[in-house]
């Protein structure tokens, strides 16, 4: 039994059809359909069922494939030892939360093409959840998540806390006359908030009900820094990460509501496989870079983002 056709298998089941599995394994689609055949071969066992079109994995070939995910997780493991010390070169593959996009990523991804000119990164943004998923699929090489404080990493995979941050409520400047107040008198105004999916408006939603208020959403959409220009021009209150707030454009032109009945703070981590060959390195660089994003110091007392 070979590893090529392992990896042959593996990629036909996660990405579904033989012609995906060639192109992201560099190879030809009769080079995978070989070593799939040289696999069902070894192990005297058809593995995909060829009566559909394009053909999946038989109930017996998904698990196979649970094993075989199993088998090349050790395998990467033995080859860490002997490359994770070498430079970084390849696709490296990272994911990170709509709510990180704006924070600092820029910075950070330029300074890893000048560090390892040899890597070719793709990023995705997703919401957490997702990502998570993404990571224990193999889909991503690692990614930057927000858990709920004191959570520790999902089984399956390892993790590093890069810091945490607390959520806040921001309004246009001079909306209200009062900060600190309750909830109560700033939701009835609308909120602009990120998408179903989105952990931050979860919380808010559940603590919302929590009061016996309902939720009136003037108007969602993805990225921080759009959310904290609509709320500037007034068009509902904002829930973002406080580094959000202080990297913003618009923080000068908004109030921290800081309502003394609602909360929330999150921690920040970088999950992945546990392994990373030669990317060792570029991952450690991406999550120091972002965690550097919220180093800032939350700013004394209430009132306005300054």
């Amino acid at each position: 039994m070979k590893t090529d056709d392992l990896r042959a298998f593996d990629a036909v089941v996660r990405h579904g059809s033989i012609s995906e599995a060639a192109r992201a394994l560099n190879l030809t689609q009769p080079a995978i359909t070989r070593r799939i055949q040289s696999l069902e071969e070894a192990l005297g066992a058809q593995l995909l069922d060829r009566s559909t079109k394009p053909p999946r994995p038989s109930v017996l070939g998904l698990r196979v494939h649970e094993q075989t995910k199993s088998a090349l997780r050790e395998i990467d493991v033995l080859a860490q030892l002997v490359a994770a010390d070498a430079e970084p070169t390849g696709q490296l593959r990272l994911g990170l939360t709509h709510s990180m996009g704006s924070i600092g990523l820029i910075e950070v991804l330029s300074e890893m093409q000048r560090s390892y000119p040899d890597v070719s990164m793709q990023i995705s943004t997703d919401w957490s959840a997702r990502l998570l998923d993404k990571v224990v699929q193999g889909k991503l090489d690692a990614a930057t998540v927000f858990l709920p404080a004191k959570a520790l990493a999902p089984d399956g995979l390892s993790g590093e806390r890069l810091g945490s941050t607390d959520v806040v409520v921001v309004a246009a400047k001079g909306r209200f006359a009062q900060t600190g107040g309750k909830l109560r008198s700033y939701a009835e105004t609308g909120w602009v908030l990120n998408p179903e999916g989105c952990g931050f408006r979860a919380a808010l939603q559940r603590r919302l009900s929590d009061l016996g208020l309902r939720l009136q959403l003037n108007m969602e959409t993805y990225g921080s820094e759009l959310q904290l220009g609509l709320v500037a021009s007034g068009l509902g209150v904002g829930l973002v990460s406080r580094p959000a707030l202080m990297a913003s454009q618009w923080r000068d032109e908004l109030d921290l509501l800081s309502p003394r009945d609602f909360s929330l703070s999150v921690d920040v981590w970088l999950v992945g496989p546990g392994f990373h060959g030669n990317m060792a390195k570029a991952v450690a660089h991406f999550g120091e870079g972002i965690a550097k994003g919220f180093e800032q110091p939350a700013p004394a007392g209430r009132g306005r983002a300054r």
